[in-house]
């Protein structure tokens, strides 16, 4: 063997050497959103209506139950993102919490001890008294600013639901801005003008955002109770189908290739709905940005999640089925994206 074969032999190695380090080293961040179908303690609490969720209410919800349930939801939570991530997500919004207790309880379970998720929570005034909140890594994920953003309809002041949650912080050097959701629910003949005005909520959030930055790295998640293809998401947010169409300071629908395909994030009435949707800012899909951006993205139906028989089989594996207490994790799956830097 020569002294070129040798050298040629070296620098293959070499650049085998340096891509498999590359490829360790670049980092993968799973952020995700999870309903987690009235998270409720059993306890009584005077200010809200949650008489159901009491050991005698109609559920019998008693702290067995209780446990049960944040046992079974840590479980799912930590599962997120495997087996891309084995770093659980970095940071995730959740709905149907009925306040700090629960999420308390839920980052101190065993399962998810090891993560240390901490904590951003505010009481929304919803008359159910269910709240979004916030966990996140402190180790990948350092918040600076947390601000909630109220339902403040002029036509209609009494009415009540949750509030929008923006969390503002830093991953990996780079700044992104969270927005957490849980839009109005579908019982009424009007409720989708609500949904509609949830979203002139969210979009203004976003345009506030952009007037500050031009590039500003936003997330947009929650339990919108509209599909992509709805009014409120597709022409209020004006959150696009394909990363091609979306403008300057627009924003990309991460779940919408999924609900062509007939995949949802919850079942009901016999069809499959897409309500947990993931939607980005543009600055996240341009693949020259040196910073963070978005690679794909998940619904999370592992089948340990999934309804295995039963007039819902195949449907999410929920805590309650036809009233009976049958040990399940949510109505929802957790839905979820990958960004990469």
């Amino acid at each position: 063997m020569n002294y070129k074969h040798i050298s040629c032999i070296f620098l293959l190695l070499l650049f085998v050497v340096h891509t498999s380090f590359a490829q360790t080293n670049r980092r993968v961040y799973p952020i995700a959103f999870y309903n987690l179908e009235n998270l409720y303690d059993p306890v009584k609490d005077s200010t809200i209506y949650d008489d159901e969720f009491t050991p005698k209410g109609a559920n019998t919800w008693t702290e067995a139950k209780y446990q049960q349930k944040i046992k079974n939801m840590a479980r799912a939570i930590r599962a997120i993102g495997s087996p891309s991530s084995s770093l659980g997500p970095i940071a995730l919004g959740v709905a149907e919490i009925e306040n700090r207790r629960v999420l308390e309880d839920l980052t101190r379970d065993p399962q998810l001890r090891e993560l240390g998720l901490k904590i951003v929570h505010h009481d929304s005034p919803d008359r159910r008294g269910v709240d979004v909140g916030f966990l996140y890594n402190p180790e990948f994920f350092t918040p600076f600013n947390d601000k909630v953003h109220p339902f403040n309809l002029p036509e209609n002041p009494g009415f009540k639901t949750r509030d929008q949650l923006l969390v503002s912080g830093t991953i990996a050097g780079d700044t992104v801005h969270i927005i957490v959701n849980h839009w109005p629910s579908r019982y009424g003949n009007k409720s989708s003008e609500l949904r509609e005005f949830a979203a002139g909520i969210t979009k203004g959030i976003c345009d506030s955002l952009y007037r500050e930055n031009s590039e500003a790295k936003i997330i947009i998640m929650g339990d919108l109770n509209d599909d992509p293809k709805d009014k409120s998401v597709r022409e209020v947010l004006q959150a696009k189908k394909n990363p091609q169409d979306v403008p300057a300071q627009g924003l990309y629908n991460t779940m919408w290739k999924f609900y062509d395909k007939g995949i949802g994030s919850l079942g009901y009435q016999g069809q499959w709905n897409l309500f947990d949707q993931i939607i980005i800012s543009r600055p996240l899909l341009d693949n020259k940005n040196k910073g963070l951006r978005f690679v794909k993205a998940e619904i999370f139906n592992r089948d340990f999640l999934v309804q295995q028989e039963g007039r819902n089989k195949g449907y999410p594996h929920r805590t309650f089925s036809g009233g009976v207490f049958i040990n399940g994790y949510s109505d929802h799956f957790p839905t979820l994206i990958y960004l990469v830097k």
